[in-house]
């Protein structure tokens, strides 16, 4: 597994690998990473592909479209679910990474490098206030979330 900026930003975190240089919506399991002053790159993190299963497709929404936090930004279909992609802040959508919407699996096979979903503007630095950002608080979050959905039965042991 690469990401953008070499794996030495990747943690491991009960199992799983975990970039801590993303800032994370914890309850989307959605990353975001600055590209650019304003801008952000988004998308899934290993739990909530694994959570997903077998990726079908997806697909999200057009250049210039109007993103808002909590709502969808995209939708996917996979083998334990169908469902919306939930944008983790507000802004204008500026690219989808059209080699995912190709073939979904890149989101499973490298979630924080060739698997990224979509680029935004976002509004402002106050969108990121609802975000993880902090390395110890993102691998405390991500291992309670693992220790939760293992006792749930939602991902095996």
């Amino acid at each position: 597994m690469t990401n953008i900026d070499g794996a030495s930003a990747l943690t491991e975190v009960r199992g799983y690998h975990v970039a801590l240089d993303r800032m994370y919506d914890p309850e989307t399991h959605v990353w975001a990473k600055s590209t650019a002053p304003g801008e952000l790159r988004i998308g899934l993190d290993p739990l909530g592909v694994e959570t997903s299963g077998t990726l079908a497709q997806l697909s999200v929404v057009d250049s210039g479209t109007r993103l808002v936090r909590g709502r969808a930004f995209g939708q996917l279909e996979a083998a334990k679910f169908v469902g919306p992609l939930i944008s983790p802040v507000s802004g204008i959508a500026l690219a989808a990474n059209e080699a995912v919407l190709a073939d979904p699996g890149l989101v499973e096979e490298d979630p924080f490098g060739a698997g990224w979903l979509l680029e935004l503007a976002y509004d402002g630095a106050d969108e990121l206030s609802c975000l993880l950002t902090v390395p110890e608080e993102i691998g405390a979050w991500f291992a309670r979330k693992v220790d939760q959905y293992r006792l749930e039965g939602v991902i095996a042991e």
